[in-house]
């Protein structure tokens, strides 16, 4: 049985390089810039939900306490899967195994895809017990402290939507990467374009652990 041949160092490589050792070094340094200026943009909301976590402690904790922790956990177990399966994909596309590593690619944007669409429901649960208070939409709150229990959902839809802008970046991604895989054009060019994609992955996977523990976990 015919197998494909393993990924050279073939590859296409750009006019600006010299081989494609530099194309690689060069696409990795870019998405290494990227991901820095993204953590600059989370970062901030990070720091700022930290600030008055500090100063409204106990109405924080009482706001997190409506957060559903069972599907928060479950999110972040079929995250983590998805970090799994992505990193399996890149070792299957640099042992050229074609077939495999597209199957890794799609149970990673199947994961994902899952992720979002519970995040989703999350979000109609709380906007049906009207603590959605984005979009001008009305806050009611039944606990002791209804105004930091705002700000606390101000910043709770401001990380989770970000998060999962950035999620459905990578499912974008994904889906091309996909694509590509089941093609095999061009092997070495599939192989750095999974690896660059795999950091941008692996960031996303760390961003939800940060997430699910200052929302969900700091409750106490």
């Amino acid at each position: 049985m015919p197998t494909t041949p393993p990924p050279t160092e073939s590859g296409r490589v750009a006019d600006q390089f010299d081989d494609i050792d530099q194309q690689r070094e060069a696409n990795l340094f870019g998405m290494w810039l990227f991901l820095a200026t993204e953590l600059l943009l989370f970062g901030g909301v990070f720091a700022g939900f930290v600030v008055f976590r500090v100063i409204h402690g106990e109405a924080f904790a009482e706001a997190a306490g409506h957060l559903d922790l069972a599907l928060g956990t479950l999110n972040t177990a079929l995250l983590l899967t998805s970090g799994l399966t992505m990193a399996l994909a890149e070792q299957l596309v640099n042992a050229a195994r074609r077939r495999a590593a597209l199957a890794m690619l799609l149970a990673t944007l199947a994961l994902g895809a899952a992720f979002l669409a519970i995040k989703a429901y999350e979000w109609h649960h709380e906007y049906m017990e009207r603590l959605m208070p984005v979009l001008g939409l009305p806050f009611e709150y039944p606990g002791k402290h209804p105004q930091q229990a705002e700000l606390f959902f101000n910043f709770y839809f401001a990380l989770t939507g970000l998060h999962a802008f950035h999620m459905l970046v990578g499912l974008c991604i994904l889906g091309v990467l996909a694509i590509l895989t089941w093609r095999w054009r061009d092997p070495p060019r599939i192989a750095r374009q999974v690896q660059i994609s795999g950091l941008y992955w692996a960031f996303v996977d760390v961003l939800w652990v940060v997430v699910f523990t200052l929302l969900y976990l700091l409750r106490l």
